[in-house]
């Protein structure tokens, strides 16, 4: 695929990225129909909405590529290309009013054989759009990201000046596994933040507002545009795929200086225990 072709598909994403923007942005204090709810998350019909209008620009754009989204697929998604698609990240915030949610677009392209992270595809195109404060994060891979159209960088500082985003996911399961992180952690960093978004969390890594981000459970479509914005940022989006659930990661995304420090206060994020361990030490008779 030439540049300018990966050009005109990030346009594609951009211009579907601003139209559902605005919808999100005339609905954030509207009342919202909730289609399915539980203690810790919320699907509204927006989320289907903007994922709907979404689909359809992309599709009418470009017929033979497949969307896996997280309200529904369309097309082949094992096929060569394939557009990742989270319509709203944030819901929560959002059906609060809270103005701190995105649009989530990532073109991802198979690869020929699976890379370190055990994937078969790779992001090569994302777009990020929070239309609240009017801020739109693009990536090609191997070009510099960028937000509004000027390049961006991480922050290189240390983990003792860390603004450092942490994620809880929706279980109790995952919650109960991050909390021991979040406690042994806040005394080290500058501030802990829990916005609500990982999309955000991940472009404000890149664009240095925060040094870092984990979580123990998250989608793809959470992190596919993200996760390559904030490597085209000269940061590092560490990740592993988890044992159950499709499309399900554990994610250390930082500014590339921050993970193994992290790991010498708490160990490495391995919630199923997939991780190489050290043998422990036996005691001298």
């Amino acid at each position: 695929m030439t540049v300018s072709e990966k050009k005109n598909l990030l346009a594609v994403a951009v211009k579907a990225a601003h139209a559902t923007g605005d919808i999100m942005r005339r609905n954030r204090l509207a009342l919202k129909k909730i289609n399915e709810a539980t203690q810790r998350d919320i699907k509204l019909e927006l989320d289907v909405r903007c994922q709907r209008k979404i689909e359809s620009m992309l599709t009418k754009a470009h017929p033979e590529i497949a969307v896996l989204g997280e309200e529904e697929n369309a097309g082949d998604i094992e096929s060569e290309l394939r557009w990742v698609v989270d319509p709203i990240d944030g819901t929560v915030n959002f059906t609060y009013g809270i103005p701190h949610a995105c649009v989530s677009i990532a073109l991802q392209q198979r690869l020929a054989k699976q890379n370190k992270y055990g994937e078969n595809y790779e992001t090569i195109i994302g777009a990020v759009y929070d239309p609240f404060v009017e801020e739109l994060w693009t990536a090609i891979r191997g070009q510099a990201a960028k937000l509004n159209g000027k390049r961006i960088q991480v922050n290189d500082g240390p983990l003792k000046e860390a603004m450092l985003s942490i994620g809880f996911a929706k279980d109790k399961k995952t919650m109960d596994y991050m909390i021991p992180y979040f406690n042994k952690l806040a005394l080290k960093i500058r501030k802990p933040r829990m916005m609500g978004s990982a999309t955000l969390a991940l472009t404000y890594v890149a664009c240095g507002r925060f040094h870092g981000y984990i979580e123990s459970k998250v989608n793809l479509w959470d992190i596919a545009a993200g996760g390559l914005i904030l490597e085209c940022a000269g940061g590092e989006f560490w990740r592993a795929p988890r044992r159950k659930g499709e499309h399900s990661y554990v994610v250390v995304a930082t500014n590339g200086r921050i993970r193994k420090q992290i790991e010498r206060i708490c160990g490495p994020l391995d919630p199923d225990g997939v991780l190489k361990q050290p043998l422990p030490v036996k005691s001298k008779r």
